[in-house]
């Protein structure tokens, strides 16, 4: 089975192209850290491309952006091409679904303190002594 999914933080803001036959088109790399130090103590990261198309390309296209983290799902292709008389090869994730993980925290308004009132100012300021009490 061809399944993967991984987490990662988009390298730059994703463009969406379209197809002569009007499919939304996204191509995009994800930087995934490691989860294991290198000799040096340090985590690496991992660069894969990534391809989506259709509702997954306009969604992450629209809401994701440069930096943000996601969670992609999909399948590893190779495809290849010939250029300059050679055979090239590209290995891709191609996203069949794709999450936004991180958001834009929307900072609230501040409220100005409001003074406290006393909710008992409408019976007086007259106080009851201690022996008066019921109770």
């Amino acid at each position: 089975m061809n399944r993967i999914c991984i987490t990662g933080n988009l390298t730059k803001d994703i463009q969406v192209r379209y197809t002569p036959n009007n499919i939304a088109v996204a191509s995009f790399s994800l930087g995934v850290k490691r989860d294991f130090k290198n000799s040096d103590g340090e985590y690496e990261s991992d660069f894969p491309n990534c391809i989506a198309y259709r509702q997954t390309a306009e969604y992450l296209g629209k809401y994701a952006k440069k930096g943000d983290k996601i969670e992609i799902e999909g399948r590893i292709q190779t495809r290849t091409y010939e250029k300059d008389g050679k055979t090239q090869y590209i290995t891709e994730i191609v996203v069949d679904r794709g999450s936004l993980l991180s958001y834009i925290k929307q900072e609230e308004p501040k409220e100005e303190p409001k003074e406290e009132s006393n909710p008992f100012e409408e019976f007086g300021n007259e106080h009851a002594e201690q022996e008066e009490m019921p109770f």
